[in-house]
């Protein structure tokens, strides 16, 4: 019977295993995207996803247990602030699991954890970055054309 077996181990001691789910926690929270080995990667899911179900509800209470499990104020404030908001319509699936293929070192499937509509975000911010750098160059293409004035 498997009575109290749900969970991963991931060959590591309990304290040892919190500590690298937490860490990956915050990582992905804060970076939007990491790249670790298939089995951190679907142990660590669920996890993020309870946090950012807990950032929607916004109550202090809520705030109080993502602070038990975040390791960086930076991680809840961004958490809260931005995560909690972009997918306050959303009902679940919060991030997406890609396979890589086996690390170079010792073959271990790779995967990468990511927010889903981060690439968006990132995307967006790319975009509108291009977009200052070509109005800064239109901005110093006409005062070096315009005559100097007498």
């Amino acid at each position: 019977m498997r009575h109290k077996v749900a969970g991963f181990k991931l060959k590591r001691p309990v304290d040892s295993r919190n500590a690298l789910l937490r860490n990956l926690i915050t990582s992905v929270i804060v970076e939007e995207r990491v790249i670790t080995t298939v089995p951190k990667a679907k142990a660590v899911r669920p996890l993020v996803e309870k946090m950012i179900t807990l950032a929607k509800r916004d109550t202090l209470h809520s705030r109080r247990q993502a602070a038990m499990v975040l390791r960086t104020p930076d991680s809840l404030k961004k958490l809260f602030d931005t995560l909690g908001t972009r997918f306050g319509q959303r009902q679940g699936g919060y991030t997406r699991i890609t396979r890589l293929g086996p690390r170079k070192g010792d073959g271990a499937e790779q995967a990468i954890i990511e927010l889903v509509g981060s690439e968006l975000v990132k995307r967006a911010a790319d975009r509108a970055k291009r977009r200052e750098e070509r109005l800064k160059a239109a901005r110093e293409g006409r005062d070096e054309e315009a005559p100097p004035e007498e």
